[in-house]
């Protein structure tokens, strides 16, 4: 459930009632697999954004890429967890145990519970922050700022993640959902009314937001262009954040997570032309973090 028509459709010069999609490429320099497919769609598929994760061991390869095609739409994935078994990240600041950011093994938590639990706010912060400037020293220019797995979805973190997108100036991934809406997401009634009035508050200081979460689920390669399509042909109107994770096959995508075939199928149909006619198709408009990046309020 969201609030009244989003006021961003109109500032873009769209409809209330359109449906528009930012189709959004998670996980960018996780692992080498991820940004091969990130630059062929950019070149010849249909996606209009993605997000770096800053940590990671192809994050260089990353920024390497971004430098020499510098108006592609990237932002920051802010990481606080590291997924995989035997294929971990940690702290780009500091690893210093009482940051409360390391598990036993010296990486990020492998979970976003454990990172919720165990993150010492400061220390978060000053990790979240170098890693918007380590993307901007390495010559990214980003777009915007989102999270990887949820992590700062947390009454520790919130207010972290908010004013870190507003000192660097860019737009949030922040969803514009009533009480009731993040009750459904899974907020308990004290916490839904907190967050509720805080996207009423941001949104009267003019801030871009969106309203949906959509995307694919890392479960079932099996007719992933008719899952996609469903998918798409379902969205409401408003502005919808539908996340896929493309990667190209490669032995290292293989070793690192199980998950890996609904990877490359999300590659393989977001480079197919016919996903591209369907999108037209069905009157779905394709944005990017930019158009949001341009409306944000001044400093």
């Amino acid at each position: 459930m969201t609030l009244t028509p989003n006021p961003v459709l109109k500032k873009l010069g769209l409809a209330d009632d359109d449906r528009v999609a930012i189709i959004h490429t998670d996980d960018i320099g996780m692992c080498q697999a991820s940004v091969e497919a990130f630059a062929d769609l950019n070149e010849v598929g249909i996606i209009s954004s993605g997000a770096v994760m800053v940590p990671c061991p192809w994050f260089l390869h990353t920024a390497e890429y971004m430098r020499q095609h510098t108006g592609v739409d990237l932002g920051v994935h802010l990481t606080l967890t590291s997924e995989w078994k035997t294929y971990r990240w940690g702290p780009v600041s500091t690893r210093d145990p009482a940051s409360g950011m390391l598990d036993a093994e010296g990486y990020f938590h492998h979970s976003s519970a454990a990172a919720q639990e165990h993150g010492d706010p400061a220390a978060v912060e000053a990790e979240l922050t170098a890693q918007v400037q380590k993307a901007l020293e390495a010559g990214i220019t980003p777009t915007h700022v989102d999270t990887h797995m949820g992590a700062v979805a947390h009454p520790k973190f919130m207010s972290i993640y908010i004013q870190l997108a507003l000192k660097f100036h860019l737009p949030p991934m922040i969803f514009r959902l009533d009480e009731a809406g993040w009750r459904a997401a899974g907020l308990d009634a004290e916490l839904a009314a907190m967050a509720a009035a805080l996207v009423q508050q941001l949104e009267e200081s003019g801030l871009p937001l969106l309203d949906m979460l959509g995307g694919m689920h890392l479960d079932n390669p099996e007719n992933r262009m008719e899952r996609i399509k469903k998918a798409l042909a379902e969205l409401k109107p408003g502005i919808t954040h539908f996340i896929i994770h493309p990667s190209k096959d490669t032995p290292e995508l293989r070793a690192i997570t199980p998950d890996w075939q609904c990877r490359v199928a999300d590659f393989n149909t977001f480079m197919n032309e016919e996903i591209r006619r369907y999108i037209k198709d069905i009157g779905l408009h394709v944005i990017g973090y930019r158009a949001l990046k341009d409306l944000m309020p001044a400093a």
